[in-house]
């Protein structure tokens, strides 16, 4: 489900589980806020009744926006001022739209954690194994590992272009006579 909701005199199309940007709203991060102005709802292509509608979400940042620069100039006056504005910004997350939530997204990062410790369990087991192996065979098995991959292709020198002919140097410009002197 979605709604369009106001706030900040601008308006955001929200789903539960989206991330927003709004204007600064009071409060810390983990904080939850409520949004009472919905302006529309809807499911797919269908429009649902907005009326007592609340969208809920949860402040995850206050954080500033981007850099503003304002310049101002008045030609022939010798006349510029420089000036930066950094908008306050605050990051929602939407919670729930109406009666709709939205799916946690820890629960997949916990069963990926399962595996990982099966594999920290796995790891001892191979380093008691590599203990009891002797240290001579291991040198033995690094040259097999670089037997095994393929060797790089040799690179073939690029045939070299002749020089370039240099054109020859230019004569200098035949001396005029010197001017007769008249008596």
């Amino acid at each position: 489900m979605f709604a369009i909701v106001r706030t900040g005199g601008k308006q955001y199309r929200v789903a539960a589980g989206d991330i927003i940007a709004v204007e600064k709203l009071a409060g810390e991060a983990g904080d939850s806020v409520t949004f009472d102005d919905v302006l529309l709802a809807g499911d797919g292509d269908k429009i649902a009744d907005s009326k007592g509608l609340k969208v809920t979400g949860e402040i995850v940042a206050q954080e500033k926006g981007e850099k503003v620069i304002i310049f101002k100039k008045r030609r022939r006056h010798n006349y510029r001022r420089k000036n930066g504005h950094r908008q306050q910004h605050t990051v929602v997350t939407i919670t729930a739209v109406g009666n709709s939530k939205a799916a946690k997204k820890a629960a997949p990062k916990k069963e990926a954690a399962k595996p990982a410790e099966e594999k920290k369990a796995d790891a001892p087991k191979k380093a008691d194994a590599k203990k009891e192996a002797p240290a001579k065979k291991a040198p033995a098995k690094k040259a097999a590992a670089k037997t095994e991959d393929k060797p790089a292709p040799a690179k073939k020198a690029a045939a070299k272009k002749p020089a370039a002919k240099k054109a020859p140097a230019k004569k200098p410009a035949a001396k005029k006579p010197a001017a007769k002197k008249e008596d």
